[in-house]
């Protein structure tokens, strides 16, 4: 498989570095660690803001924070994940 890095897509390179680098590993087992992670964290993430001890201010809270470029987490009567 090949990843585009070239022009718009310049900003993958640093992003696959910096997994490379969190994991302490090379690239494509930081990518394939990064695609098995986020499943799980964004399942985890879920579950945290649907419990019912958190008040809304503090699920909005923890949704800001946990939130990406490319997930975002959004509190109504339900959570939704919006992928970009």
């Amino acid at each position: 498989m090949r990843i585009r890095t070239d022009s718009d897509y310049a900003y993958r390179e640093d992003a696959i570095e910096q997994a490379a680098d969190f994991y302490d590993c090379n690239k494509t087992k930081a990518v394939v660690s990064a695609c098995e992670d986020v499943p799980h964290l964004v399942a985890t993430a879920r579950q945290v803001l649907e419990r019912d001890d958190l008040t809304h201010e503090q699920r909005q809270e923890i949704a800001e924070t946990l939130s990406t470029r490319v997930t975002n987490f959004q509190i109504e009567k339900t959570v939704t994940i919006e992928r970009n």
